[in-house]
């Protein structure tokens, strides 16, 4: 199981607790197969910061389009991040923005792993 982390370095906490949970019913090369396909639809916190961070410069929304919330983008977009009130509390909540988005992920593809049969 410590060659799957290889593949996720930067996951800790409780994103690291609840993938050890999805993982454990897995044989090594499953765990490996999710490890992949889990890490192509990660997003970074950072990476979600630094969106959050454009809606100061007139892009709101961005960092909603990202974490396939496309209403949200949209109205952020429209509204100068809900007059920069909404863009301020995304910057507080970066890190919960994106647990919830890899959360969301990592349990889809455990889904599409058990349909596979690997689970």
């Amino acid at each position: 199981m410590a060659n799957v982390f290889q593949f996720l370095p930067d996951i800790e906490g409780e994103e690291l607790s609840y993938l050890q949970m999805l993982l454990a019913p897995l044989n090594d090369e499953k765990a490996m197969q999710f490890s992949m396909m889990y890490r192509a639809r990660r997003k970074d916190p950072q990476m979600i910061l630094v969106l959050t961070l454009l809606g100061f410069l007139g892009i709101s929304g961005i960092q909603r389009f990202v974490i396939q919330q496309p209403g949200m983008g949209l109205l952020y977009f429209f509204t100068g991040g809900l007059c920069a009130i909404g863009t301020i509390i995304d910057l507080v909540n970066y890190r919960r923005l994106a647990a919830e988005y890899n959360q969301k992920q990592a349990y889809e593809v455990a889904q599409i792993m058990q349909a596979m049969g690997g689970m």
